[in-house]
């Protein structure tokens, strides 16, 4: 039952306040329904919130909540060209009235001409670029390649159409570290076929792992089995990475259906895939959005698979982020892209209670891949993996997506369980704040909630720590009301990170 008009800062009135702020499920078909919908409607939203003639929207996702408020995610376009940076949320009362909308950008979409002086690389498309200064006609290019480190490249390069200059970039294939042969037994989706079995989740939308086989392009074998026993806990059975992998897919599905009601990573029913034993010894992993999968590597020596079970959860997130708010994957909105993964494949790992992998606050801690025992990042005083940031500063945007990420994680951190000394499942903690103030936390689940609304309805591609907060804030208000102590503690944990 749901209950809606209820005063803000009511304490008795929170849990009704949160179910009348809480996106209910759609399934595919629903979905599909109220996109078109909305993009039947989309030239009258144009003219209500004052966009130019030549701009029209287009519709990428309907979030309709409990209480009646839709809120529609629009990309936009400028006589016909694609407006980079340009995405925007409106967000409509029960009435159908409008109640406001959040912007990637407030500039005014407006360029003296569409025609290019600059010549154009081989492929590249034709935009225009909104998402840092003044609208400018511009080319994308996508190089793709390969790291260093044997992970894929695919690196949008933004030039100016008139002077050529390089004017943005950003990397599109999202990467992350983990492992998960110390998930134990676990059950797994599966699909008979023939007189065996096969890795396919049927009551997942669908989730296949495959095999790889130490190739680094395609799908890859889908994984069968004779018995539908799989795997027997040590590296080198191959069938150990994808019973991992399997596990955490479906763990992460299970997580965002059950606790937030989301009907697979993009919200359409419909599952990605995984695959494992990339390349040879590949010490990573990795989400592609072209592909809609998650992929892993065998670890150092092939001995040590990245198919933990806050990996698949980090991974399966960048799909989530990539389905919702985009945030780019530069500077910090890139760093605020990792944090999501991070927050919610802990909070996976928490949702799964595996006695042999209990959730923590601990990034990739099973893998080892320092080779000295220590986790890949902490989320209590991120610092202490020698190169991520406890605080926000001017210059966090400067640092690899990986550390930039290192504030937001601490947010979430001191949200969920608060400053000081602690210890939670029999690991210490001990989180620090940038003014010395104490910070009580919520606990996680309403932590979780608020960054998801925050992500899914008020975030847009060129979220930054200032629009985080802002954001966040505006979902406590949603959910708990604006005089709640979860507004209060969302404040107080921005400022214990120097957000302020």
């Amino acid at each position: 039952m749901v209950v809606v008009g209820v005063q803000a800062g009511s304490a008795g009135a929170a849990p009704d306040r949160a179910a009348g702020a809480t996106a209910l499920p759609l399934n595919a078909s629903q979905r599909a329904t109220a996109i078109k919908e909305a993009q039947a409607g989309a030239a009258s939203v144009a003219a209500e919130i004052k966009l130019g003639g030549k701009e029209k929207l287009v519709v990428r996702d309907v979030i309709k909540d409990a209480d009646g408020t839709v809120h529609t995610r629009y990309e936009r376009t400028y006589d016909g060209l694609p407006v980079l940076g340009g995405d925007l949320v409106t967000h409509a009362r029960k009435d159908g009235s409008l109640k406001g909308v959040s912007r990637a950008t407030d500039a005014k979409i407006s360029v003296a001409s569409t025609t290019a002086a600059a010549t154009a690389k081989s492929g590249a498309r034709k935009v225009i670029w909104a998402a840092t200064g003044k609208p400018a006609l511009a080319y994308e290019n996508v190089v793709k390649g390969t790291r260093a480190d044997g992970t894929p490249s695919e690196r949008h390069v933004i030039t100016d159409a008139t002077s050529g200059k390089e004017l943005y970039s950003y990397e599109a294939i999202d990467t992350g570290s983990g492992t998960s042969q110390y998930s134990g037994t676990v059950t797994l989706g599966t699909t008979a076929s023939g007189s065996g079995y096969n890795l396919t989740d049927g009551g997942r939308g669908g989730h296949a792992t495959y095999d790889l086989n130490g190739g680094t392009t395609g799908t890859g074998t889908l994984f069968t089995d004779a018995d539908d026993i799989w795997g027997n806990g040590l590296a080198t059975d191959r069938q150990t990475a994808a019973a991992d992998a399997h596990y955490g897919a479906a763990m992460t599905w299970d997580f965002y259906k059950n606790e937030l009601g989301r009907n697979g990573i993009a919200g359409d029913g419909k599952a990605a895939y995984s695959r494992v034993h990339y390349g040879n010894a590949y010490v990573n992993a990795f989400w592609d959005d072209s592909c809609f999968c998650m992929t892993y590597g065998d670890g150092s020596g092939n001995l040590k698979p990245l198919t933990s079970l806050d990996v698949a959860g980090h991974e399966m997130s960048h799909g989530l982020t990539a389905a919702t708010a985009g945030l780019k994957y530069s500077r910090e909105s890139g760093g605020l892209n990792e944090a999501t993964s991070d927050m919610f494949g802990t909070a996976v790992e928490f949702y799964a209670n595996n006695s042999s992998d209990s959730g923590d606050y601990l990034i990739g801690e099973k893998i080892d891949i320092r080779g000295n025992g220590t986790p890949l990042r902490y989320m209590d005083k991120p610092s202490k993996d020698g190169a991520s940031a406890d605080y926000w500063s001017k210059t966090v945007g400067r640092l690899d997506v990986h550390y930039s990420s290192g504030p937001a994680n601490h947010f979430f951190y001191l949200l969920s369980e608060g400053s000081g000394a602690k210890t939670v499942n029999g690991v210490s903690y001990n989180s620090p704040t940038s003014n010395g103030s104490t910070v009580t936390g919520i606990g996680r689940a309403k932590a979780v909630q608020i960054w998801y609304k925050a992500l899914t309805t008020y975030m847009t591609s060129s979220t930054g720590y200032a629009a985080a907060r802002v954001a966040t804030l505006q979902a406590a208000t949603d959910l708990y009301g604006a005089g709640s102590a979860e507004y209060s503690a969302v404040a107080t944990a921005w400022s214990g990170i120097n957000v302020n």
